[in-house]
């Protein structure tokens, strides 16, 4: 009995460890997780460069292992430190996780000379270790929100700019014609969004003295539609910052976050937080 409360107080420990970041042990640990990630993502661009691979390719693949191995420790830890390790594995950041770790053993399956571009391609994945900074950038939980809120206003925002890159592409291909490079609607329709979105490849352009008064419209009408979907997410994200202040504390049985200060059950699954 003794050794199975040792045994969940242990690894209730892990997860505040891990999961959360309200002890000095649990800030430290994301620290160094920190500075794994950022080495790592130096390590993957400096290996890029064929001149510093060269000279220091030892170095750096002796750096790449250091940092996969302590990706591969984290990950195991993570699955232990939590009730349900499903919940994780299959997770958004469970996948991250394991994408930014499995690359290098599987590279070292395609060493020959047919595998090459194979093997580039899986070490290109290890990139996807910056997507686990996403999990200490607190602003970022606020906009996700401020997303997921404003999504029916930015749809109906994107609609009407469509429709009007439809009207404006229609109109161009009329003016122009196809002797001016506006050979069909759908390639106007292209012209009119990169226009509009103020790209400007010029790849088209109109010759025509009304064509290029349209154009202009469209220019500056371009700059004004950029400030709508700013504003739009802007107004969420101060209603986002009102609502009330919550913690670091991570569901250990559904790995819910942002639970209310001094919550001490899951407001997802009803599990104690810290059992």
């Amino acid at each position: 009995m003794n050794n199975k409360k040792q045994k969940n107080s242990g690894k209730n420990k892990l997860h505040e460890i891990i999961y959360e970041a309200d002890t000095t042990q649990g800030k430290l640990f994301d620290v160094i997780l920190l500075v794994a990630i950022l080495t790592s993502i130096i390590l993957v661009m400096l290996e890029s460069v064929q001149s510093i691979d060269t000279k220091y390719h030892n170095t750096l693949y002796f750096g790449e292992w250091i940092i996969t191995i302590l990706f591969s420790i984290e990950y195991l830890l993570r699955i232990i430190a939590i009730r349900k390790p499903r919940k994780y594995i299959f997770s958004f950041f469970g996948m991250v996780d394991f994408l930014s770790t499995i690359p290098f053993y599987l590279s070292l399956f395609f060493a020959g000379s047919q595998g090459l571009i194979a093997l580039r391609a899986l070490r290109l994945l290890r990139v996807f270790r910056i997507l686990k900074l996403a999990r200490y950038i607190g602003a970022s939980n606020k906009l996700i929100l401020a997303l997921k809120a404003s999504k029916a206003k930015i749809a109906v925002f994107l609609f009407f700019v469509l429709i009007v890159c439809i009207i404006l592409g229609t109109v161009m291909y009329m003016i122009e014609g196809q002797e001016n490079g506006f050979t069909n609607i759908p390639k106007s329709i292209y012209w009119a969004i990169v226009t509009l979105t103020t790209v400007g490849f010029g790849d088209i352009a109109p010759q025509t003295p009304l064509g290029q008064l349209i154009s202009s419209i469209i220019m500056i009408l371009g700059y004004s539609i950029i400030a709508i979907p700013t504003g739009i997410v802007s107004s969420e994200i101060s209603k986002t910052s009102e609502t009330l202040d919550t913690n670091t504390q991570s569901c250990p049985n559904c790995l819910k976050e942002k639970h209310a200060k001094n919550a001490i059950y899951c407001y997802h699954c009803g599990s104690t937080l810290n059992a």
